[in-house]
């Protein structure tokens, strides 16, 4: 990977094999090869080993029946595939996608979040869009085919800004009403059609919390399967201090100095912040750093 920002769930290591996924018979050949191996998700959870510090892979005679989609290669060329169904019998444990995200090492992670945002898709996609007929899986798992109308679908990821606003050595924080007692977080929000990733963030920042903002620079940007958007992490620099807050979306909202987020990262402030595996902590880290 290059020397950029790293957040939670990314630092993939697979090779993703894009001129493979079109060759159906290379694929049949990887699924049934002696060296291929499978991560089962019985219900979108992947199953950990016992002691809970990384993935277990199976053979395909030990993988229950269900749809399968293509992750990539290894660095030896091995093929690694993912799998929907039940754990049953296997010697391992369906974990959280969240709680594992946060145990185990970074490409292990990243794994988790392609294998769970493409097995959600297939689950909620079997229908055409375009005409209603069923959609069948094709090109490994990274598209569904209508026999019907000849349409394609394919997996989609959904845009999602999540920013601070920064004024005077000060961050903005808040707190949505489903959060947790003390929780509060950088404000967030899918982008909608026709606007660019500063618009959203300016917009976000306008409805939510009253306040108007120029200079966004981005920071970084994380998958996040749940089920499938892509966090883009930006700062925002702040025209003034004054609130006007949206009380649908948020509950409460403060300023934030630097001593006081480093010490809610240390776990001694007067607020609980988001855990490293969020992207909403890598901002607050980043701010903090200066």
């Amino acid at each position: 990977m290059g020397d950029w920002i790293r957040t939670g769930f990314t630092g993939g290591r697979l090779d993703r094999a894009d001129h493979l996924r079109r060759d159906e018979a290379a694929m049949r050949v990887a699924r049934m090869h002696p060296t291929a191996r499978f991560l089962v998700l019985d219900r979108l959870k992947p199953v950990l080993v016992p002691e809970g510090d990384r993935l277990l892979w199976v053979r395909r005679s030990e993988a229950p029946e269900g749809a399968s989609v293509f992750l990539g290669l290894d660095e030896e060329g091995r093929p690694h595939f993912a799998l929907d169904g039940p754990a049953d019998g296997l010697p391992g444990i369906a974990t959280d996608a969240r709680t594992a995200g946060a145990r185990l090492p970074a490409a292990e992670a990243a794994i988790v979040a392609q294998a769970r945002s493409l097995l959600d898709w297939h689950r909620r996609h079997g229908f055409c869009a375009n005409c209603g007929a069923p959609t069948a899986m094709a090109k490994a798992g990274y598209a569904r085919a209508c026999g019907a109308c000849g349409a394609e679908h394919f997996p989609r990821v959904d845009p999602v800004v999540i920013m601070l606003a920064e004024r005077q050595g000060m961050v903005l924080v808040g707190r949505q009403p489903m959060f947790p007692a003390g929780f509060y977080s950088a404000l967030a929000g899918f982008v909608e059609a026709g606007e660019s990733l500063e618009e959203a963030v300016a917009r976000e920042l306008r409805e939510e919390a009253g306040i108007t903002v120029r200079g966004v620079r981005y920071v970084a940007s994380q998958p996040w399967p749940f089920p499938s958007s892509l966090m883009i992490g930006a700062i925002a620099e702040a025209e003034s201090f004054e609130l006007r807050l949206d009380e649908t979306e948020l509950e409460a909202a403060r300023w934030a100095d630097r001593e006081e987020v480093a010490a809610v990262l240390r776990g001694e402030g007067p607020w609980a912040a988001p855990p490293p595996l969020a992207i909403a902590h890598t901002l607050l880290r980043h701010f903090v750093e200066g």
